[in-house]
């Protein structure tokens, strides 16, 4: 679960489990660790119900085929599984997936209500839309922990932990300081009481906001996309009448003096002024730069990104005009996709160039 806008669909799904029987009837698989190239990073995980359906799904390849077959069996036995696929285990999967990498997954089983606890905490930090960690102890001198992992939730205001263990607990807490500045996730080994524990470390970030401000058919298309990438999707338009919920979109009608209380502007919130008004962008523009929103972008020409910057007592890296990468976009769609594809750039570290000219890892 490294990909915030995951969680919430894994989430919903296992709220729906009715976990009353005395078999399990899910089983979650995340990935704890990898080497070389994956098709995925360690902390994503994959809900396997016992229908065989899934939730948020690793690869779609040879791998996800054998981890839901292995999680059937998990759901069965009632007790967690982990699997190695590499060099020394499973290694013709791997090789039909053509990514040459190694990776070891924990299967465990849902089947309780207290199995949920720890997503349980996960919502209640992200409610907060405070940072955190997760801390999930899965293995003891490299076997799993039977019948499930133990787990720490900590950020600002949540400190969950079903470890009962004390002098485990806190060499467990003492490594997730670190993890919650959003370093990737990280398997770690715990020397506590005479044995080894593994120890997958993620950093918990709140889920990425987008305030999309305008009244046509491009603000439309970028709130529409920005719904379907799982970012939490608020559209102004200072024409509407009032204040609805769309399609998953917040439709919201704020004037720029009132956006700061109408409006969620955090610092993992990124805004596009889409207004196509001069001076209406401007007001709206001061109103952002008074608040942490980590972007700023506006759409147009050469010609208003020179009177925009122009218009401003100092400059400010968080703003973008014209907004979006250089990918030639000329429909509302198309200049959608532009301004969605810098969001997540940004937000991710990255330049936006073409893959297929760099040298850096994909999956760094």
């Amino acid at each position: 679960m490294n990909v915030a806008q995951e969680f919430d669909p894994l989430y919903r799904a296992a709220q729906s489990l009715s976990l009353a029987s005395t078999t399990a009837d899910a089983a979650l698989a995340t990935i704890t660790r990898t080497r070389g190239s994956t098709f995925r990073r360690a902390g994503a995980s994959m809900l396997v119900l016992r229908d065989g359906s899934l939730v948020c799904e690793l690869s779609g390849g040879c791998p996800q085929r054998d981890i839901v077959w292995r999680a059937q069996q998990v759901m069965e036995r009632g007790e967690a599984q982990l699997v190695s696929y590499g060099r020394d285990a499973n290694y013709d999967v791997m090789l039909e997936t053509g990514c040459g990498g190694e990776l070891d997954v924990l299967i465990e089983p849902l089947r309780a209500k207290r199995d949920l606890r720890f997503l349980h905490a996960m919502a209640d930090l992200r409610a907060r839309r405070r940072p955190g960690a997760l801390a999930t102890v899965y293995a003891v001198d490299g076997q799993p922990l039977s019948p499930r992992p133990w787990r720490i939730v900590q950020g600002q205001g949540v400190a969950w932990s079903d470890i009962d263990d004390d002098a485990l607990r806190v060499q467990v807490e003492a490594v997730l300081p670190s993890f919650q500045a959003g370093t990737a996730a990280t398997s770690v080994r715990v020397i506590s009481g005479g044995s080894d524990y593994d120890v997958l470390v993620e950093p918990l970030r709140p889920s990425q906001a987008v305030v999309v401000i305008g009244d046509g058919i491009g603000a439309r298309m970028l709130a529409e996309l920005s719904v379907q990438l799982g970012w939490h999707t608020t559209l102004v338009d200072p024409a509407r009448a009032g204040d609805d919920v769309v399609g998953g979109i917040r439709c919201v009608a704020a004037t720029a003096r009132a956006l700061a209380t109408q409006v969620m502007l955090d610092a993992m919130t990124s805004a596009v002024l889409m207004t196509h008004r001069l001076e209406r962008d401007l007001d709206y523009l001061a109103a952002l730069l008074d608040s942490p929103v980590s972007y700023i972008g506006v759409i147009g020409s050469r010609r208003r990104a020179a009177q925009i910057t122009a218009a401003l007592a100092r400059a400010d890296e968080r703003l973008h005009v014209p907004a979006g990468l250089d990918v030639g976009s000329e429909t509302p769609q198309e200049i959608a996709l532009a301004v969605a594809a810098e969001i997540l750039a940004l937000r991710n570290g990255k330049e936006g160039g073409l893959l297929s000219r760099s040298r850096a890892p994909i999956h760094a």
